[in-house]
C-alpha cells in the first residue's frame, strides 16, 4: 500500500463554518426567549412530590408541580417491588429486539394486561408513546391502499408524524369540530379507507375530545377511529382505562393508544385494537422491528401498577380533590387559570419571557419547579405555566403555590383577574 499523502486541493470558496450555524439557531431561540433550559431534579422517594433541584452553587429542596407522574405511582411500593424481583431474577436489559430474544416473559405478560384493560383483542409495546403514535398511525395508514387520515388540528407532535410517515392523504380539521370533520369526511370517496385520529384529553388545555360524536361520524363514513389516551390512561374510567371508558364509549374506539410514562408512572408506550390490526403493525413497523425491546423489570414494573390501579380508587379521587382545591384556590387569588373538565391546571402568561420569568422567579425565590411552555408546544402568545397536581400535593403545599403565584404575578406585573365560574365551583 502506497504512503503518499493527498494534499487538499485548494478552493475557492471559503470552508463553510459548522459551528457559526448551530450557534445561530441557539441564538435565535435565545433572541425570541425559546430556548430551553432544563432543571437538574433528584425525585425524592419519601418526600414527593419534593426533590432535590442540583445547582452549580450547590443543591435546594424544591417541590415539584409539573410532572406527568400525576398519581406518584413511579414511588409506588408494588411497583418498585415488581422491577426490583425481575431484575434480580432475570436482568436489567431485554437482551435484544423483539425478534431477538427480547421478547421477555414481562413483556408479553404487560401486553395482555393492557389488552385486557382497554377490552381488546391484543396490544403492542413500543419504547415510547411517541414512538407508539409515530409508527403505528404510519404503518396502520400503509396497509390501506388509498388511506385518508383525518387529523385534529391540535393533535400532539407524534401524531403529526405518524400522519406525515404515513405517505396517504390527509385532512385536517379544526380542533374538536364536529361539522368541519363531516365536512372532510363527506366529500371524500366512499369507497376510500380513513382513519379519524384525534385525543382524549389534550394536555396543554386540558380540553376533551367529543369522542361519542367522532365515533357517530365514523360509524356514519366507514372510517376507523384511532385514539391518543396518554394524558387519561390510569386517570379516568372505573379501572383506570381512560376517558373512553369514563364516559363508556371504549368499545366504540377501534385503535387505542397510550402511554406507561404518565399515569401509570413508568415508561413506555402501546395501542390496543383488534389482532389483525396488532399483528399486521407487529410484522410490518420499522419502529417496533428494529429497535431493542422494553426492559424486562420495566415491564413488571409496569404490570404491577395496572394491576392496581384497576382496583384502586384512592389515587384517582386523590389526584381529582386536590386539582379542584388547586384551581379553586387560583381563581380565588386571581390567578388566570384555563377552564377545563381535566387534571391540566394551565396558568396563562400570553408572552414566552413572562413566562420563563415566572418560573425562574417561582423556583429561585419560593422552590417551586414549574417548567414554562411555549412556542412550538403552544401557539405564540399562549404561553403558560402547565401545573399538575397530584394526590400528594397537599392542602398546605396548594396554598403555597398559590401565595407565591400572587407573588410571582405582581413582581412581574402581570394581571390577575378571578374567574367566577371556577371561583364558583
Amino acid at each position: 500500500m502506497s504512503d503518499q499523502k493527498i494534499t487538499p486541493v485548494p478552493s475557492a470558496r471559503p470552508a463553510y463554518d459548522y459551528s457559526a450555524a448551530f450557534h445561530a439557531v441557539t441564538e435565535t431561540l435565545k433572541s425570541e426567549k425559546r430556548y430551553r433550559v432544563f432543571t437538574e431534579i433528584a425525585r425524592d422517594h419519601d418526600r414527593f412530590p419534593r426533590a432535590t433541584w442540583h445547582t452549580p452553587q450547590g443543591a435546594r429542596e424544591v417541590t415539584v408541580w409539573c410532572s406527568n407522574d400525576y398519581l406518584g405511582m413511579g414511588r409506588h411500593p408494588d411497583v418498585i417491588a415488581a422491577m426490583v424481583d425481575e431484575a434480580q431474577r432475570g436482568s436489567v436489559g431485554a437482551g435484544g429486539t423483539r425478534n431477538i430474544s427480547g421478547n421477555s416473559h414481562a413483556v408479553c405478560e404487560l401486553e395482555r394486561e393492557l389488552a385486557d384493560l382497554h377490552q381488546k383483542e391484543a396490544a403492542l409495546l413500543f419504547s415510547s408513546g411517541y414512538v407508539a403514535n409515530q409508527t403505528a398511525i404510519a404503518t396502520i395508514a400503509q396497509c390501506l391502499p388509498g388511506c385518508i387520515l383525518f387529523s385534529d388540528s391540535d393533535n400532539h407532535n407524534s401524531m403529526i408524524d405518524g400522519v406525515r410517515r404515513a405517505g396517504c392523504d390527509k385532512q385536517i380539521f379544526r380542533h374538536n369540530d364536529v361539522a368541519h370533520l363531516e365536512e372532510l369526511l363527506k366529500a371524500a370517496d366512499p369507497a376510500r379507507p380513513k382513519i379519524i385520529v384525534f385525543e382524549s384529553v389534550y394536555s396543554m388545555d386540558g380540553d376533551v375530545g367529543p369522542i361519542n360524536a367522532f365515533c357517530d361520524l365514523a360509524e356514519k363514513y366507514n372510517a376507523l377511529t384511532y385514539l391518543d389516551e396518554v394524558h387519561a390512561v390510569g386517570l379516568y374510567g372505573h379501572r383506570g382505562a381512560g376517558y373512553a371508558e369514563e364516559i363508556g364509549a371504549m368499545d366504540r374506539i377501534d385503535i387505542l393508544q397510550g402511554t406507561l410514562g404518565k399515569g401509570f408512572g413508568c415508561f413506555g408506550g402501546y395501542f390496543a385494537a383488534k389482532a389483525e390490526i396488532v399483528d399486521a403493525v407487529r410484522c410490518n413497523a420499522h419502529g417496533f422491528i428494529f429497535t431493542t425491546a422494553m426492559p424486562p423489570p420495566i415491564a413488571a414494573a409496569a404490570t404491577a401498577s395496572i394491576r392496581h390501579l384497576k382496583t384502586s380508587q384512592a389515587e384517582r379521587q386523590g389526584q381529582r380533590r386536590q386539582v379542584a382545591r388547586t384551581k379553586r384556590r387560583l381563581s380565588e387569588m386571581g390567578i388566570p387559570v384555563l377552564d377545563n373538565p381535566t387534571h391540566i391546571v394551565p396558568v396563562m402568561i400570553g408572552d414566552a419571557a413572562l413566562a420563563k420569568a415566572a418560573s425562574d422567579l417561582l423556583l429561585e425565590r419560593h422552590n417551586i419547579y414549574v417548567q414554562p411552555i411555549n412556542y412550538p408546544t403552544v401557539p405564540r402568545g399562549t404561553e403558560r405555566l402547565r401545573i399538575t397536581p397530584t394526590p400528594f400535593h397537599s392542602d398546605e403545599l396548594v396554598e403555597v403555590l398559590a401565595e407565591a403565584l400572587v407573588d410571582v404575578f405582581d413582581s412581574l406585573g402581570l394581571k390577575r383577574s378571578a374567574s367566577p365560574a371556577l371561583a364558583a365551583e
